[in-house]
């Protein structure tokens, strides 16, 4: 019996060394992830509005999203006051809608925020690329797990795609993940 104890013990203590180890490399892995750099500056009013989701490595409730729109609007607060919505599916689909907060995190550039969908967390939102017009943007996150590529129009020209989804290579993410995001609009103004 005293012989199980001691193997069943060192089995456990071999899981836990195991999985401390692979806790320790995966941190290690994450860790040599070089920053993504956020653009110099954002002229946080020009920036509040509708974009249109171009393309995404989605989240997971995202999977399936059509006519996806990501709306802001700055609060006196200085807070970002957000609405997701897109159609489930298909753009038939279940309307969804979503309402996160935007917390800017860099007063200085204003391309640095916390996104939180849920009390207390504050997802990493950086604004990488944003063109001098103000309508194509990029937002990233250093773990280059989730990125959207976004437009103030639904659609875009094939050569700005290219080089937007260039751009998202170059930040280190793998772009066989990047999915477009079907949109079609009624004449309504979008």
């Amino acid at each position: 019996m005293k012989r199980l104890n001691h193997i069943v013990a060192g089995s456990v203590a071999k899981k836990i060394i195991g999985a401390l180890l692979a806790a320790l490399f995966l941190s290690g892995c994450s860790a040599k992830l070089t920053p993504i750099k956020a653009v110099t500056y954002v002229d946080i009013n020009r920036f509040m509005g509708d974009w249109y989701v171009i393309a995404s490595i989605p989240t997971i409730i995202e999977e399936g999203a059509h006519n996806a729109v990501e709306s802001y609007k700055l609060d006196p607060d200085g807070t970002i006051a957000t609405t997701f919505t897109f159609r489930q599916d298909s753009f038939e689909g279940q309307l969804k809608t979503y309402r996160p907060r935007g917390f800017i995190h860099d007063k200085a550039s204003n391309a640095v925020w916390g996104m939180q969908f849920l009390w207390p967390i504050k997802a990493e939102y950086l604004i990488t690329y944003l063109d001098e017009g103000y309508t194509r943007t990029i937002i990233s996150r250093t773990k280059r797990d989730y990125v959207w590529i976004m437009a103030r129009k639904p659609a875009i020209p094939d050569e700005d795609y290219k080089r937007l989804v260039e751009e998202v290579s170059l930040q280190g993410y793998n772009i066989d993940k990047l999915k477009k995001v079907p949109q079609r609009w009624p004449d309504t103004g979008r």
